[in-house]
């Protein structure tokens, strides 16, 4: 269920905001609507923050490390040395490329010493160095003094002396020649640069590593921090009202809004009496933007982790569908994982930290248990279809084909199943019962969604809305069953103990149209609905259309489980004749090993993708849900 909420506004004088701040968190039953504040501790707490989340990236993970436990001064003490060591170590590695650089482009022209060109500099030569086609080279004037470098079959480095800087620059300009610019300091120094800058990486590396006693801590500090700047961003972020402008003693009040849980308001109240705040309370309205807290049993619960994982929150005036999540979800995974050998293994993973806690007396992760039902669903499919890793119905013992069911049992793939009414003239298969039973749990999730809307228009008209819907449903189901699976078996045309189902199925679509059309918009006036129904005249048309491809969208669920089913037996017919050879058999327990676990993956993603997009789209979508909401979140001093 969705915990009813109150809606409160608190008034306080201005100079008690620190004073109210710390009894509130104190009490800590409070959601505070404010999201925003400003300052300059705000700024510095805020920087506080990236500075230590910083050095918890630039330390890293580090196993077996003897935790240090400082105060949240020390610890950003260490923040700032990681943070400045993390800087030189960027520098450092900047000037290295930067030399590499340098003696990746003087490679070619031996050790350079610019100092050494001194000497001779002084003397009036100016020395300069050049590369040019070997071809040109030869055509130099006898008077332009040069010293070869280096030479290959197309180029000549070499060296210019030159006395006369005008002469020699004229003679070289009109030559295809390339100068080269000298280095600042000598090739030689750059390479000890090199070895000195590399070694006071490693050295910086290694002592941030030795910091690593202090990661622990400096996530504490992360989390207090985090707790002052909600402080600070409610503090700053009240508003403040004058309510004596002209007065020589103005009083000033601060005042905020907020939402409590309805249980929990006479604890405000009384809080609010002893320390003279102003209190006003409110039910919440649809322009509010309510926090939502969900409370259910513990059964219940253990869908949490994973509606936590896809980030779903229900809106405030909207469904807790936690339960039918749950049981839809467990339904379907078990299908689209299909192999009761995938759902043993599934349980073995859950089982191990399950058995841990209870031997080391702790409390049972959610998660762990989820998983565990997912494996016995899957388990459970497993059974009844008789899928077990892929492996034929041949090679498995016949009291595990004896707990099958037969019209969908792997057992009787290739039967024809003969219903009543057809007098034998027309049959399924086991797919298309299969196919039948996935349409069957659309009908059922989508009539929920639309009892729901019933219940909850108990006692106006408007509820006529929702039994048209499912009465569209009722019809379209039909509709789908003889346009998807077989027109033979539910034809039009049917008769069943002197009852017209086809006819009925279309009565049932049409009735359900008016019915959805004329009160679905009810809000007191049906001339006002039936407008509003005209006015979006498409989508009610359209609605229709969605209502027959939401129902088939859940075939999707068969053929999924079908595809998997197709890897896992390719997998085993890859790896069967390599089994027979005792030289290839690792090769095979490979293959087998790396095709199952990579179907597997490729099943929880199938889970994540299909699965659960029947509860959040088509099941939502028929409860008019949009998932709009956010956790209620209470101001309190403990972090969970």
């Amino acid at each position: 269920m969705i915990v009813p909420m109150k809606k409160v506004s608190l008034i306080i004088r201005e100079n008690k905001k620190d004073e109210t701040l710390k009894k509130l968190r104190k009490l800590g039953i409070v959601h505070i609507e404010i999201t925003e504040g400003a300052g300059e501790r705000l700024a510095l707490l805020r920087e506080q923050t990236a500075l230590l989340e910083s050095a918890i990236f630039t330390i890293g993970k580090k196993k077996n490390v003897e935790q240090k436990d400082v105060s949240t001064a020390e610890a950003l003490s260490v923040a700032t040395k990681v943070q400045a060591l993390d800087e030189e170590k960027k520098q450092c590695g900047a000037e290295q490329i930067a030399l590499s650089c340098e003696l990746d482009r003087l490679k070619s022209w031996g050790d350079i010493d610019p100092s050494s060109l001194s000497d001779l500099e002084s003397k009036g030569y100016e020395i300069s160095f050049y590369e040019m086609p070997k071809t040109e080279y030869e055509l130099l004037a006898e008077s332009i003094k040069t010293v070869k470098i280096d030479a290959t079959k197309s180029t000549v480095r070499f060296m210019l002396l030159k006395s006369n800087k005008e002469e020699y620059d004229e003679a070289v300009s009109s030559l295809n020649v390339y100068r080269l610019a000298l280095p600042q300091i000598s090739t030689n120094e750059m390479k000890q640069r090199l070895s000195e800058l590399s070694a006071r990486i490693d050295e910086i590396d290694e002592t941030i590593s030795f910091n690593a006693c202090y990661v622990e801590s400096i996530k504490k500090a992360v989390q207090s921090t985090e707790k002052e700047i909600e402080f600070e961003t409610y503090a700053t972020g009240m508003a403040d009202e004058n309510l004596s402008p002209e007065s020589e003693a103005p009083l000033s009040v601060s005042y905020f809004t907020g939402y409590i849980e309805a249980e929990n308001l006479d604890k405000l109240k009384q809080t609010a009496q002893s320390n003279s705040w102003g209190l006003l309370v409110e039910e919440p309205s649809v322009e509010d933007n309510v926090p939502t807290k969900l409370k259910n049993n513990k059964f219940v619960s253990l869908i949490y982790p994973l509606t936590d994982f896809l980030g779903t929150v229900p809106g405030y005036f909207e469904y807790d569908i936690s339960g039918w999540f749950l049981a839809f979800i467990l339904i379907f995974f078990g299908i689209i994982f299909g192999d009761g050998g995938y759902g043993l293994l599934i349980c073995a993973v859950a089982a191990i930290p399950i058995i841990k806690s209870l031997i080391t007396k702790k409390k049972i992760s959610p998660m762990f248990l989820l998983v565990g039902l997912f494996g016995l669903s899957t388990v459970l499919w497993g059974t009844l279809t008789c899928t077990w890793f892929g492996l034929s119905t041949e090679q498995l013992p016949a009291w595990l084909k004896s707990l099958s069911i037969p019209v969908i049992s792997n057992v009787y793939a290739d039967k024809i199943w003969y219903p009543f009414w057809t007098n034998g003239t027309a049959g399924l298969t086991t797919a298309q019962n299969l196919q039948i039973f996935c349409f069957s749990l659309a009908l059922i999730q989508l009539t929920v969604a639309h009892i729901k809307g019933v219940l909850r228009n108990k006692g106006s008209i408007k509820m006529l809305g929702d039994i048209g819907s499912i009465l569209q449903l009722l019809g379209i189901y039909y509709l789908v069953l003889s346009l998807v699976v077989n027109a033979e078996v539910f034809s039009f045309g049917l008769v069943i103990g002197g009852v017209p189902i086809g006819t009925v199925s279309i009565a049932l679509i049409v009735i359900g149209f008016v019915l959805s059309f004329v009160f679905s918009n009810y809000e007191g006036s049906i001339i006002k609905s039936i407008l509003s129904s005209l006015t979006n005249i498409v989508s009610v048309l359209l609605g229709v259309v969605n209502v027959f491809s939401d129902i088939v969208s859940y075939i999707r669920l068969w053929a999924v489980g079908l595809a998997g089913a197709a890897i896992s037996a390719t997998v085993n017919e890859l790896a069967g004749p390599l089994l027979g050879n005792f030289m290839f058999m690792i090769l095979a327990i490979i293959l087998l090993v790396f095709g199952h676990g990579l179907n597997m993956i490729l099943n929880i993603l199938s889970v994540i993708v299909h699965g659960i997009r029947l509860n959040t789209l088509e099941f939502s979508s028929h409860l008019d849900m949009s998932w709009s909401g956010y956790k209620f979140e209470p101001f309190k001093e403990q972090i969970d």
